[in-house]
């Protein structure tokens, strides 16, 4: 009897040692992947799509404070792509470095330290990759949000309803008072404890629907402790400030852990016993709710605590994908910036500078002291030369990368008017959208800050006199010292109309066996070639159409006289 006993203890046994160690295993082969994983995927492209409701709720984080300070506004990041620049940089493992990410990018900064500051982190982890692993595996803890942003959450917690709260902790003492007298005299409390249990069932099961959308946000904050928790036992100097800013989170928010299972877990899924007790403990004594309004009123008094704790951990990743961007460029460079004075107004110099999104893209170089008019034919590259200038400027004062071997510039707000539309909801023509976006380009022209500010096709929404006269004033007002005014034309008359205020360059093409080949070279001067009726003649229009298009347009250079 003994032995068959040991024999059934060594059994039992056996198993519990086997089943631990398998699940030591594969804590120990799922780090393992998650390591190699890390290693893999620096230096790469990214290679996730977003929807746009997920791009729009990443925005809300960086949005929420907006007006404290300049912020590209939308027209400007809708003309540059910027989501695409910000998919492609984007290599954060967590929803705080992906929603700091994208603010860092919304947000370009006029101070020279914080770009200092970036820039020490951010070579720091290019060539530290112990440390860098490090910093990964803990905020890995975080994870991805798809839903919604944190910014989202907290903001939802205020509209929580707060009204009749107090009785849950009545009904939870009611029941507490049942089941103790239930204890004492059996038969007759029996039909109170019942009608006690029924009565906190309902109420549970109809407030419970109340609650649970809230519930997300304290799931979030946990996984943002839990974080905490593993950068508590981390020691770098290095990023000893942003260890001090998670500790100080971690610290106030102690107390909001204290029996969180009880309303939300950090996992998707409970089960087993100890699910099945809480529960009961739920139902009977309402503690979900209790607990719910007592960590309500924790995030209340702490929200800038919380989001000084998911800026931290967010710098961190974002700066860590912003290293391994760099690695997966041919080439860029640090930006040097220039003071602007009442001597010396803003200026731009940039070198062998590329487009982030372009494959085997050709590298342009441009010096700026005023203003510049760029002409050349359709598809030569004007567009996309412009939106290049722009978006090394805002990854300069941003994540402090350019794009280009070498670039020189004053600090700039960056305002571009280029992919516009017709408002159909709005019920405005191109036209009055046009004239709206360049509006709040002169507005801004007239703070004291120094612009970029990039036109594509100044006024192409209404008549060639009126362009010319109106596009020339508006172009004459932005010739300014602090304002470096950059417009893409195909009205040649601008380039002389304003030849004394503007430089101007050009792009050039070439007809080859009935083809035209661009080489989206930036020259000097004004384009001096036009492709336009060549083009309808390539594709085969009728050739009276065409002999009868370039008669006219001869007749017109000649005379100035259209027939």
């Amino acid at each position: 009897m003994k032995s068959e006993w040991m024999i059934t203890l060594l059994t039992a046994g056996g198993i519990l040692i086997l089943c631990a160690a398998m699940i030591i295993w594969d804590k120990i082969r799922q780090r393992k992947w998650f390591l190699r994983h890390l290693k893999q995927r620096w230096g790469t492209v990214p290679d996730r799509e977003y929807t746009q409701e997920e791009l729009e709720s990443i925005s809300h984080y960086a949005k929420r404070n907006e007006g404290e300070q300049f912020m590209i506004d939308d027209i400007t990041w809708n003309d540059l792509q910027m989501d695409e620049i910000f998919i492609r940089i984007n290599n954060t493992l967590s929803s705080c470095g992906e929603d700091v990410l994208y603010q860092i990018l919304r947000q370009p900064q006029m101070d020279r330290n914080v770009l200092d500051e970036r820039e020490r982190l951010i070579a720091y982890f290019q060539t530290h990759e112990e440390e860098r692993i490090q910093v990964l595996t803990r905020v890995n803890e975080v994870k991805k949000i798809w839903k919604m942003s944190i910014a989202d959450y907290i903001d939802a917690l205020k509209d929580v309803d707060r009204r009749g709260r107090g009785k849950y902790p009545l009904l939870a003492g009611l029941s507490a008072a049942a089941i103790v007298a239930t204890l004492i005299r059996p038969i007759p409390c029996m039909f109170l404890l019942l009608l006690m249990l029924c009565v906190s069932a309902v109420v549970h099961t109809r407030d419970s629907k109340r609650i649970e959308p809230y519930l997300n946000c304290f799931v979030c904050i946990l996984r943002l402790l839990r974080a905490a928790d593993q950068f508590e036992k981390l020691d770098n100097p290095v990023i000893q400030t942003y260890l001090d800013r998670i500790r100080t989170g971690r610290k106030k928010m102690k107390s909001f852990r204290r029996g969180a299972f009880l309303v939300a877990s950090t996992n998707s899924v409970q089960d087993g016993l100890e699910a099945i007790i809480v529960s009961y403990l739920r139902i009977i004594f309402q503690v979900d709710f209790i607990k719910f309004y007592s960590m309500l009123k924790h995030v209340e008094g702490n929200e800038s605590t919380i989001e000084d704790m998911y800026q931290a951990m967010g710098e961190l990743d974002a700066l860590i994908a912003v290293a391994s961007f760099r690695e997966s460029l041919p080439y860029y460079s640090q930006p040097e910036f220039a003071e602007v004075n009442d001597r010396e107004g803003a200026s731009l110099k940039v070198e062998k500078l590329y487009h982030p999104l372009i494959g085997d893209p050709v590298a342009n170089s441009i010096q700026m002291q005023k203003g510049v008019l760029i002409t050349g034919s359709n598809a030569s590259g004007k567009s996309t030369f412009l939106k290049t200038i722009a978006i090394n400027t805002i990854l300069a004062q941003t994540v402090h990368t350019c794009i280009a071997k070498h670039y020189c510039g004053s600090f700039l707000k960056v305002l571009t008017s280029m992919a516009l539309r017709d408002n159909l909801s709005g019920g405005e023509s191109y036209y009055m959208v046009e004239i709206r976006s360049l509006k709040r380009i002169l507005e801004e022209c007239e703070k004291p800050e120094p612009v970029l500010c990039i036109v594509d096709e100044v006024l192409r929404g209404t008549n060639t006199i009126e362009r010319i006269a109106a596009s020339s004033q508006i172009l004459h007002s932005l010739a300014k010292p602090k304002v470096l005014a950059m417009a893409a034309t195909h009205d040649i008359e601008l380039s002389y109309v304003l030849e004394k205020e503007y430089d101007n360059y050009h792009f050039e093409e070439e007809i080859q066996e009935n083809d035209v080949v661009f080489d989206y070279k930036l020259r000097t001067g004004r384009a001096m070639t036009r492709n336009a009726i060549r083009l309808l003649a390539m594709i085969g229009y009728d050739p009276k159409i065409i002999e009868a298009a370039q008669e006219s347009a001869k007749h017109f250079e000649e005379t100035g006289v259209w027939k």
